[in-house]
């Protein structure tokens, strides 16, 4: 299916449709979906601009263009004329991979009254999958976890780390950029593939992280901890942003 749009982005409910038609009916174990989201200050504060989803048995990363859409991205109905985007989020039995799903359930409850339901986050995963030993008050980021998990070649690290590079020098103010590169259009090649590029790498995480946590305690911990980020996103008192976010939920 080609829904590519001059922007490089899912910009039209047309597209919507037909990328909602490909998530249903997609296994759940292990899970399918791997979502991640950009925006300028992504918050209830702040606006959310792209939705990243990645289709791990297809091999298909799409770009959702949430700044133009607004809720038509989330309540276009597939062809089935049921199913949207806000309820394939919302669904307990079709699981949904965030890392740190924190700020985006902030974002996508507060502006899109969207509840997520059936969430795993790898950053919860790693944490409770650390070397016995290792100290597990704080929680790892993304780059960290890509770094020494994700098994990539010399080659590989180094490009991705070129195109990281290249997006946070365009969006990072401490480095003269803005976030609102991420509302440009048509959208920079170097964001979109920013956007891309760390989505993809997701399910080598879950995969790594996965193997490791066997243990019904452990994985029960995992479960709740992210539920309870969940609720915690959606308070009236939540702040995502400060030193607190770099706590983990266990001592």
């Amino acid at each position: 299916m080609d829904t590519s749009q001059s922007s490089g982005l899912i910009d039209s409910p047309e597209a919507i449709t037909q990328v909602v038609d490909t998530m249903i009916a997609l296994p759940s174990s292990p899970p399918s979906l791997f979502i991640d989201l950009e925006g300028v200050s992504l918050s209830r504060h702040g606006t959310i601009s792209i939705l990243q989803i990645h289709i791990f048995p297809l091999e298909q990363t799409y770009l959702i263009d949430v700044r133009i859409l607004g809720f038509k991205a989330f309540h276009t109905p597939g062809t089935d004329g049921q199913t949207t985007l806000k309820s394939i989020l919302e669904a307990k039995a079709m699981s949904k991979v965030f890392f740190d799903v924190r700020r985006d359930s902030d974002a996508l409850y507060a502006h899109f009254g969207i509840n997520l339901a059936g969430i795993q986050d790898i950053q919860l995963m790693e944490l409770a999958t650390r070397n016995p030993g290792l100290p597990r008050k704080y929680i790892n980021g993304l780059t960290r976890c890509i770094e020494k998990d994700a098994a990539m070649t010399s080659v590989e690290l180094q490009r991705w780390r070129s195109v990281k590079e290249k997006g946070m020098r365009l969006f990072d103010p401490n480095r003269g950029g803005s976030y609102e590169v991420f509302n440009a259009r048509p959208l920079s090649e170097d964001i979109r593939a920013y956007c891309i590029q760390d989505v993809k790498l997701m399910p080598k995480l879950w995969a790594v992280y996965n193997a490791k946590l066997v243990s019904p305690l452990r994985k029960e911990r995992v479960e709740k901890a992210t539920r309870d980020r969940m609720v915690m996103s959606q308070s009236a008192l939540f702040n995502g942003k400060g030193p607190h976010m770099a706590l983990g939920p266990w001592p």
